[in-house]
C-alpha cells in the first residue's frame, strides 16, 4: 500500500460521521441509511454522501430488500480495523488504573461484528486455550483434536468449515479487556450457537449481550467458568 493510499483510507474511516456509522455496524446488524443517519446525528442527504464514499472504497456493501437498502461491512477485515481503532482510543484510559471496577454493559459482554467480545468473550477464549481446545498460533488459533471433540457435542465439526475462504479462527484484540478474543468462522458459529441456545440474549439498540441464567450454568458445567 502506498503512503497516500493509507492516508486516504485513514481519513475516510476517521471522519466523525462515518466513524459513528462504522461503530454502529460493529453489532453485526444491517441498517438503512436513515437509521445510520440518526445514530450519527447527520441529515439524510449528508449520510447518503458519506455512505457512498464508504461503498465506493469497498468498506461497506448494500443489499436491497423491497423498498429498503441495508448497509453492512463489506468484509470482516473492516470490522477488525474499527475494533483496532477502538483499542487505540481506549489505551489512555488503562494507564495507571489501580482501581478494579466491576464490568458492566458492553464491556462485560457484547458482540463484535459476529463473534463474542468483552469480559465474557475473553474469559471464554482464555478457558478454551487453557483446556487445550485451542492453541495460539501467530495471530490465530489452532483447534486441537481435543477441541474438535469438544465442539462436536454442539454439532460443530471440522468438515463444516472446509473450502471456505474466511479464516477459521482469528485473534481479535478486545478494546475493553486489552486481550484477544476468538473471531473468524468458528467465533461466529459459536456466538450463533450461544444465542440460539439462549445462553446470551441481545439487548435492544445495543451491542450488549445479556448472559442468561442458563448461559451461566452451561458455561460453568462445560468449562468451569464462574461469571461474576
Amino acid at each position: 500500500m502506498e503512503d497516500n493510499d493509507f492516508v486516504s483510507l485513514a481519513a475516510l474511516i476517521c471522519e466523525p460521521v462515518r466513524a459513528k456509522m462504522l461503530w454502529k455496524l460493529l453489532d453485526g446488524r444491517a441498517y438503512t441509511a436513515t437509521e445510520l443517519a440518526l445514530f450519527a446525528g447527520a441529515s439524510t442527504s449528508s449520510a447518503s454522501n458519506h455512505l457512498s464514499k464508504l461503498l465506493s472504497n469497498d468498506l461497506l456493501k448494500v443489499d436491497a430488500q423491497g423498498r429498503h437498502r441495508y448497509y453492512t461491512f463489506a468484509n470482516e477485515d473492516v470490522a477488525y480495523a474499527v475494533e483496532a481503532l477502538a483499542n487505540l482510543a481506549q489505551a489512555g484510559t488503562h494507564k495507571d488504573s489501580r482501581e478494579i471496577k466491576p464490568k458492566k454493559g458492553i464491556e462485560y459482554c457484547r458482540s463484535c461484528y459476529d463473534h463474542l467480545a468483552g469480559y465474557v468473550g475473553v474469559v471464554l477464549t482464555d478457558t478454551l486455550v487453557k483446556r487445550n481446545y485451542l492453541k495460539l498460533t501467530g495471530d490465530a488459533y489452532q483447534v486441537t483434536g481435543e477441541g474438535w471433540y469438544w465442539f462436536a457435542q454442539f454439532g460443530i465439526s471440522k468438515s463444516d468449515f472446509a473450502k471456505k475462504r474466511r479464516p477459521l479462527t482469528r485473534q481479535c484484540l478486545d478494546w475493553s479487556e486489552r486481550r484477544p478474543h476468538l473471531a473468524g468462522q468458528l467465533g461466529a458459529v459459536l456466538l450463533d450457537l450461544a444465542i440460539r441456545e439462549d445462553w446470551f440474549r441481545k439487548v435492544s439498540f445495543s451491542r450488549e449481550l445479556a448472559v442468561t441464567s442458563k448461559g451461566r450454568g452451561t458455561l460453568y458445567d462445560l468449562l468451569g467458568i464462574s461469571l461474576p
